[in-house]
């Protein structure tokens, strides 16, 4: 196992196009990275940089306090498992997860013995005499993980593994993922484009857009105190609404009415003619569900519900308004990037199931205006985050450096 260092990470193509634009990451011995963003957004780029399969333009890529920039992938001791699986047809599912040793010239009990333990791990064994086409979609790629788990390798690299399975078998494999990497306790970095994996999966998130790295934290860090509007809006499902609003005199007009925060996060932004503020779905209630007790903490206003779908376990509520022309273009730019549903003109409000409020009627509802956030409408930085705040899942491993 070995810790992976970036620094200053620049991957530019002949072209000029610049995929990677100077990333600096620290990633500990043992830790389980996310590498998340929409396609296009430098990801797989940086994977293939530090296993060596793409070459580095600038910058230093350190594993184990050693700069690898110019080894070759089979000198670096990685294990990487890919989106298609790779596996060969024409092999036994022993002997596929048997390649890398049998290229090694190792010693045939060792082999028997690496494979027989990984395979129990994955619940292969009884599988073993099968070919790959064979088996389902999750067992061929337990099939690929057990290939880098008997590497012994010092890091394990994974490019969108489960992009081909379907979502019953995304979520088990998920588990299995997990399960692995925390009985190993291997360092692993995990490419994917899905929040809903890097959500569950990592010990740490680092969130890249257009190859620039936003903010880097757990899931907490980055679902609670989102370093900008694209980090805010990439994570979370449905994702956080953006709505506009003024600040003055300690107010902040909202297209809902007004509010009066007294959380120093808020009130020391200080008057602004335009900002834009962030609502989770679930940062809304039905006002006749809220505790007579907590009304008067939070603002009420009536909008025209013009949708509602109930889910079982949950209810939502979607709430058409205007916006000004200057919001609706920043939030439409960052709608197409995230390919993402829709922000500018409607508010998704995520509601007790209990609640009677339905399609096409008036409602009430309630929220506290201290969780809001509070973006700059022309940068987009998140104006209300606190960097210093820390949760449960802070800092897994020894050693893993926070933002």
């Amino acid at each position: 196992m070995a810790e992976i260092t970036m620094k200053n990470i620049v991957k530019r193509y002949g072209d000029g196009f610049q995929a990677v634009n100077d990333v600096s990451l620290d990633i500990a011995d043992g830790e389980f990275m996310i590498l998340v963003g929409p396609s296009g957004c430098g990801k797989s780029t940086l994977l293939r940089m530090i296993v060596g399969l793409e070459d580095i333009t600038s910058g230093d890529m350190m594993i184990g306090g050693v700069r690898v920039n110019k080894k070759a992938p089979r000198d670096r001791n990685l294990a990487m498992v890919f989106q298609n699986y790779a596996l060969y047809p024409h092999l036994t599912v022993f002997e596929n997860i048997a390649f890398p040793l049998r290229l090694r010239k190792a010693p045939e009990s060792e082999v028997r013995q690496r494979v027989n333990e990984a395979a129990e791990m994955l619940e292969l064994t009884e599988h073993l005499g099968r070919r790959p086409a064979n088996l389902s979609g999750g067992q061929r790629q337990r099939v690929a993980m057990g290939r880098a788990i008997v590497r012994k390798a010092d890091a394990f690299l994974f490019d969108e593994p489960l992009s081909n399975l379907d979502a019953k078998l995304r979520g088990q494999m998920r588990t299995e993922i997990a399960r692995m990497q925390r009985r190993l306790g291997t360092t692993t970095v995990y490419v994917t484009h899905d929040q809903t994996e890097a959500m569950t999966l990592g010990d740490r998130i680092a969130v890249l857009r257009k190859g620039v790295l936003q903010q880097v934290g757990s899931a907490h860090q980055l679902y609670e105190e989102p370093a900008n509007l694209f980090v805010a809006g990439f994570i979370g499902s449905p994702p956080m609404n953006f709505v506009p609003g003024r600040i003055a005199d300690g107010r902040i007009e909202t297209p809902f009415g007004t509010v009066a925060p007294t959380s120093e996060r808020i009130t020391r932004i200080g008057d602004r003619d335009l900002v834009i503020l962030g609502f989770r779905p679930e940062y809304f209630e039905d006002y006749s569900l809220v505790p007579a007790g907590a009304r008067t903490r939070g603002h009420t206003f009536t909008v025209d519900v013009d949708v509602t779908e109930w889910l079982g376990n949950e209810l939502y509520a979607y709430v058409p308004y205007e916006a000004p022309e200057e919001v609706t273009r920043q939030l439409g730019e960052l709608e197409r990037e995230l390919d993402s549903e829709q922000m500018r003109t409607q508010l998704v409000v995520a509601l007790d199931p209990a609640s009677r409020i339905r399609s096409g009627t008036k409602a009430e509802l309630w929220f506290d205006p201290e969780r809001m956030h509070v973006f700059d409408a022309a940068t987009g930085d998140n104006l209300t985050r606190d960097p210093d705040r820390t949760f449960d899942d802070d800092n897994v491993h020894a050693g893993v450096r926070t933002e």
